[in-house]
């Protein structure tokens, strides 16, 4: 049986986990889960709420950064050091300009 998917919210009480699955499509057969269809899905996660924030070295050329809430969900995602820097800028900028670190 085939199952299209639009957007699926995930919450929880403490902390949330959103997800957004587009143009994605799973077959369920016998407790098994099979990709379905062309290879043009997209997904934004959206973590709330974290507890851990870390970077570290990821392989020679890239950092990864992790972020994990209460509940143990967790986001990593890989940059390469020109994109970290922008990061880097980005946040400088803010703490300049904004009152979020007052």
């Amino acid at each position: 049986m085939a199952m299209p998917c639009g957007f699926v919210p995930v919450v929880r009480t403490a902390t949330m986990l959103a997800l957004t699955l587009e143009e994605f499509m799973v077959e369920l057969n016998d407790g098994a889960i099979k990709n379905v269809g062309p290879n043009n899905k997209a997904v934004t996660a959206k973590l709330f709420d974290v507890e851990s924030a870390e970077a570290r070295e990821f392989g020679d050329k890239r950092v990864k950064l992790v972020f994990e809430d209460e509940d143990d969900n967790e986001i990593q995602i890989s940059l390469f050091p020109d994109d970290v820097q922008k990061i880097v800028d980005d946040i400088d900028a803010l703490e300049d300009e904004s009152a979020v670190f007052d």
